[in-house]
């Protein structure tokens, strides 16, 4: 099905806003899934539509946030491969698994993440140690430093971090996906102690390795329409640049207002649809 000329501008002004917001807070997915399955094409070719298009912006948000020195490869690299692995165990499960049994479950944790972060103002503002890191640690008899992780106990607890949420979070994003943006900020923030800006970034790269290894699977079984992909990616890639460097500049009070809207917002949704929609 060919769409006429009067979406396209639409579909790139979504990929723009969509990249803008997904760059700071994720939650992108909540304008470009619906904009897709408005024009009418199939909910398979919309989710592989949508893969491509959002694996453009988050591409750009981490080249972005790599060019600020928020990133570095030595850090992420366990974190990619394991959560590109998780993801393709994940999309390989679907077909042995129904995903909407975790639909009523996601809002609950959304909500719990909403509220936690209200009542923590001063969460993500600043690094600090980690009280989880640091009992995983001292289990493994390594020490602290002056109250702060060491640079040799810093690396294995990013190990740990990386491997299993890598794992556990890149599976859920290729079995089922919402939400996990937003669980690896709050992963980053409770379990590494990062501030909320390093937190967005490292989400960013590891969005980006679950999203690639998810688009594989929607391009080897031909649900990507690269006409409609492409211009809602070259808006993404706009957005995602424009977020990336205001949210650099704005840091963590900039961004908690816009991440724990997208959270709330992605909540009620998923709310919706499971508990109410479905009655």
């Amino acid at each position: 099905m060919e769409l006429s000329w009067e979406w396209y501008p639409a579909l790139f002004a979504t990929g723009l806003v969509a990249g803008w917001v997904d760059a700071i807070a994720g939650g992108g997915g909540l304008l470009t899934v619906p904009m897709l399955l408005a024009t009418g094409m199939a909910p398979q070719d919309a989710l592989g539509t949508n893969k491509f298009q959002s694996s453009m912006g988050t591409t750009m948000a981490t080249v972005q946030y790599a060019r600020h020195g928020l990133l570095r490869w030595r850090d992420v690299s366990q974190g990619v491969v394991a959560t590109a692995a998780g993801a393709l165990i994940g999309a390989a499960c679907v077909t042995r698994m129904d995903p909407q049994r975790l639909r009523p479950v996601i809002p609950v944790l959304l909500v719990g993440i909403a509220v936690y972060l209200g009542f923590k103002p001063d969460l993500g503002r600043e690094a600090r140690p980690s009280a989880l890191v640091g009992a995983l640690l001292r289990w493994r008899a390594s020490g602290w430093g002056g109250g702060w992780i060491s640079p040799e106990a810093q690396r294995e607890a990013r190990w740990l971090f990386a491997g299993g949420c890598g794992l556990l979070l890149g599976f859920y994003d290729g079995f089922f996906g919402p939400g996990t943006g937003s669980f690896w900020t709050i992963a980053g923030l409770l379990g590494m102690g990062w501030h909320l800006l390093a937190a967005t970034a490292y989400t960013k790269a590891m969005n980006l390795s679950s999203n690639l290894a998810s688009l594989a699977l929607f391009l080897a079984t031909g649900h990507v329409r690269f006409g409609v992909g492409c211009v809602m990616a070259v808006g993404q890639m706009i957005g995602a640049r424009l977020g990336a460097g205001v949210a650099v500049k704005g840091g963590a009070r900039f961004i908690r207002p816009i991440f724990l809207t997208m959270v709330t917002l992605l909540a009620v949704k998923l709310l919706w649809d499971g508990w109410i929609r479905s009655r």
